[in-house]
């Protein structure tokens, strides 16, 4: 519906408990899980049905919450790899109306989607749902999460970002010296998504990001995730490794005053345990109300 503002379709599940007679009094929590196919292709239909496939694992991950999900289509295109659509990249958010590509400006198109599904649950269904949703992701869509988080504090409630590529974006403009642009922080927010940071309001969501002790999954060093410039900054303020990085992370996540919890998993790799899933649904369940 580009006429409503994105070009490639959403899925939405929605659970039984939202049909009982309780749920129309209340107002409604949507979960907002962005897709991650893990390869290029110019096939959307690749990506649509890895996106049906994890719908119903995911509706299961998550079952026993009140919540509904949705989730984008997002293409991640081979023809144009190094645009990591996926993972909201810098590239992603560089792209201009003048280029023609339907994967302009993939965020104000989630916040879309976001509004149409909670449009037609009003219509079709006569339930409310909040218009700041919760995030959840998980290695490209958990950097996904994390950097929408901060480019649209104020349309969500919670986020969760699992592995975050190798780097959480920084809520800072600078680290000693070095200037820190998108997506290693936040110094040209304005340039790339044409507004800045909203501290005050990203201060005011709760944050979780937990890695394993022993993920080696980094993007850093590929060319569809980081400029040469930009990763080399990475290597020499904060490390060669995403574990080298972790603690100089949530320093300057403590420091912005950020109500983030960092947790590191022991003998983890790069994968969700059992341990991870029971966190990640005690802090979904803690922050639906």
């Amino acid at each position: 519906m580009p006429s409503a503002g994105f070009s490639y379709p959403y899925y939405l599940y929605v659970p039984p408990s939202f049909f009982t007679v309780t749920a129309k009094d209340r107002v409604n929590n949507i979960l907002v899980i962005p897709n991650n196919t893990g390869k290029n292709s110019d096939d959307l239909s690749i990506h649509e049905a890895d996106v049906i496939r994890r719908m119903g694992q995911n509706s299961r991950f998550v079952s026993g919450l009140d919540v509904a999900i949705l989730t984008p289509v997002f293409p991640r295109p081979e023809s144009d790899w190094k645009t990591y659509t996926h993972a909201l990249d810098r590239d992603t958010l560089m792209l201009s109306k003048e280029s023609n590509k339907d994967y302009v400006r993939l965020d104000l198109q989630l916040i879309a989607m976001i509004d149409d599904a909670r449009a037609k649950l009003l219509k079709d269904a006569a339930l409310k749902t909040d218009s700041r949703v919760l995030m959840l992701g998980f290695s490209a869509s958990g950097m996904f999460v994390n950097r929408f988080t901060f480019l649209h504090p104020e349309r969500v409630k919670a986020a969760i970002a699992g592995s975050p590529g190798g780097w959480p974006i920084a809520p800072s403009d600078t680290y000693g010296t070095s200037r820190l642009r998108y997506p290693i922080g936040v110094a040209d927010l304005n340039l790339v998504s044409g507004r800045a940071l909203d501290i005050k309001a990203l201060q005011k969501v709760p944050l979780f990001l937990f890695l394993g002790d022993k993920d080696d999954n980094d993007s850093v060093p590929f060319d569809d995730s980081y400029d040469k410039d930009d990763r080399e900054l990475v290597y020499a303020m904060f490390g060669k490794k995403p574990l080298d990085r972790w603690e100089t992370a949530k320093e300057l996540y403590m420091n912005a005053g950020l109500q983030a919890t960092f947790k590191l998993y022991p003998d983890t790799g790069h994968t969700i345990t059992p341990a991870i899933r029971d966190d990640i649904v005690a802090f979904i369940a803690k922050h639906c109300n």
